[in-house]
């Protein structure tokens, strides 16, 4: 990465820094997953995630792992660390800390909170609340080899660029569906976590003073 596209990664963190904190507390519908395929009659299941932003000192980078292959849900694909809300949690921050701490041993004292995208409504009947927070290294990772098989990091500028934004549909139970798509040295990035990347995206590139469709939350 050349230093000015790593200068840019780091403009557009401080760019999301203020979106989320100046951010109308009002949801997107723009960027909302699946939720037009989902059924009425099934309210989704609360999940969270963590969007962990790490402060890599050459360029900032985001943090990713992929699902071991024998997983029920989404076996081998790109995700976020998070899961389903349980009973005791206190809020979807609590859940995303939480599951990121029991995935892959990234302590919450490593995380500084900034804000939350809007909620994504996966066709699997989750509704998933991204939390954004800013990882400073150092910090050492451990991973729970049940749920993931890897975790990498994603430059940043990668996911900025629009070149490496792609847009795919397939028919799935009798409806069209479009996913995004960012593919990265070999890992197919696809689906919610694209989509929430997507949210990051166009947040990043939102005005300040532009009405926002975001929302600026950092409950504990």
């Amino acid at each position: 990465m050349d230093h000015e596209s790593a200068r840019n990664a780091f403009a557009h963190i401080e760019h999301i820094r203020t979106r989320l904190a100046k951010a109308s507390t009002r949801v997107s519908d723009e960027f909302n997953g699946d939720a037009k395929d989902l059924a009425p009659s099934r309210p989704p299941t609360p999940a969270a995630v963590l969007v962990p932003l790490v402060l890599r000192d050459e360029a900032p980078s985001v943090l990713l792992t992929r699902r071991t292959d024998h997983l029920h849900h989404h076996p081998g694909q790109i995700s976020f660390p998070g899961g389903r809300v349980e009973a005791d949690d206190r809020s979807a921050v609590h859940t995303a800390l939480r599951e990121t701490e029991e995935e892959i041993g990234l302590a919450s004292r490593h995380v500084e909170l900034i804000g939350a995208l809007p909620d994504y409504l996966t066709g699997t009947g989750f509704r998933v609340t991204p939390v954004v927070g800013l990882v400073r290294p150092p910090f050492d990772l451990r991973l729970d080899a049940f749920e993931v098989a890897e975790a990498f990091e994603v430059p940043l500028a990668h996911f900025l660029d629009a070149r490496n934004h792609q847009e795919h549909s397939i028919m799935h139970e009798g409806r069209l569906r479009r996913f995004h798509a960012m593919p990265y040295h070999g890992y197919f990035i696809w689906g919610a976590t694209a989509g929430i990347i997507m949210s990051l995206y166009r947040l990043s590139t939102t005005s300040v003073e532009q009405p926002g469709s975001m929302r600026a939350q950092t409950p504990v």
